[in-house]
């Protein structure tokens, strides 16, 4: 595999990064949201978040490897919002330089700590946060609004200075 290629997402990009985020969304997420936010996470909704962050920030940043998106990353001010790799990529190490891209991405805002949510149950994400040096600072009741419901996800919030 040829290393990673981070640049910032364009629109041509929008239906792949949905693709990706939907599919990885429902892999780590069901069972450990409330009711009824699953079937809210269609294909469709995905793909428009996904084009209005990419048209309305600079903010989303794709790893692409042999022409293929591997992954991406989503930062909101301090908060690594979303940080997703596709299946066949993951053990890769592309989830480890997009999330250090993330934490640089962070820093150069001018924030000093960074931090991002994690659901409850999902151990395989916590233990590679924790990995990369991110502390788990407890629960975060954190809200997530879906085709017009906000539902409260119980989730983890983990930090780590960066600046």
């Amino acid at each position: 595999m040829a290393d990673p290629i981070l640049r910032p997402a364009t629109t041509d990009d929008v239906e792949s990064i949905a693709d990706l985020f939907h599919r990885g969304w429902h892999d780590a997420h069901p069972g450990k949201v409330p009711d009824g936010l699953t079937e809210r996470r269609t294909r469709e909704a995905f793909g428009d978040r996904v084009a209005r962050r990419v048209a309305e920030t600079n903010e989303t940043t794709v790893a692409e490897v042999d022409g293929a998106v591997a992954g991406f990353i989503m930062i909101d001010g301090d908060e690594v919002e979303q940080v997703y790799v596709d299946r066949a990529f993951r053990g890769s190490g592309v989830a480890a330089v997009l999330l250090t891209a993330a934490e640089r991405q962070v820093a150069a805002g001018g924030h000093r700590l960074a931090w991002l949510a994690v659901v409850v149950g999902n151990d395989r994400a916590q233990a590679f946060y924790r990995r990369q040096g991110w502390v788990d600072e407890g629960d975060l009741p954190y809200p997530v609004t879906a085709l017009g419901e906000t539902f409260i996800s119980p989730c983890r919030r983990f930090t780590k200075r960066v600046g």
